[in-house]
């Protein structure tokens, strides 16, 4: 059994939690859509649990290469870099229809109750979302006042911006996205103006 089989069937799952859910998900959905035999799926992975373990390893282990590259590929400031990553789940619910949020907070939505491993591998994708853009924030540095939490203000984003896909989503209606994202545009715009008076 080879790794790029393993592989297969890991993507074929991402895709399936992404775009139908993780319940709603069926272990032969997965072997339909990889065109793997169910033999090779049980060698990799007795459960389905432990393919969405695989899943969220792959989300941890990929946030640089898949969200994080592709959103900042043009964006040099580290506060544009923030509301570049932002743009990009709002160019994700339009090209889905409203279809499609962050991928992480679905599934933290879905599993009420998760395995202790799935809770972490949830808390641990939400912490390096939340580092990268606490980073940016430090790389900002005397544009905001000293006495920013830093590590708030990116709980705070995360927040803003998961709330903002599930009120989207609900009312299918992208001006809720952006009415939120202006809001913390504002407040941005008020912590760089209070860095300048202090300075």
């Amino acid at each position: 059994m080879n790794t790029a089989t393993r592989q297969r069937i890991v993507m074929t799952a991402l895709e399936q939690f992404y775009v139908k859910g993780y319940n709603s998900t069926s272990i032969s959905d997965i072997l339909s859509r990889s065109q793997v035999h169910s033999g090779s799926l049980y060698h990799f992975f007795p459960g389905k649990q432990d393919l969405l373990v695989a899943v969220l390893e792959f989300y941890r282990d990929g946030i640089g290469d898949m969200l994080l590259a592709p959103a900042w590929a043009d964006v040099d400031d580290p506060i544009e870099k923030i509301f570049a990553l932002l743009n990009g789940y709002r160019t994700g619910l339009l090209m889905s229809d409203f279809a499609h949020g962050c991928p992480i907070g679905n599934l933290a939505l879905e599993l009420s109750e998760p395995d202790p491993r799935i809770r972490e591998l949830l808390d641990i994708n939400f912490r390096n979302w939340i580092g990268a853009v606490e980073n940016c924030l430090e790389d900002a540095g005397d544009r905001l006042p000293p006495d920013t939490d830093r590590a708030a203000l990116a709980e705070f984003i995360l927040t803003t911006m998961e709330g903002a896909i599930m009120q989207a989503r609900t009312a299918r209606d992208i001006g809720v996205f952006d009415r939120n994202i202006a809001v913390l545009r504002s407040h941005f715009d008020l912590l760089v103006a209070r860095a300048k008076e202090l300075s």
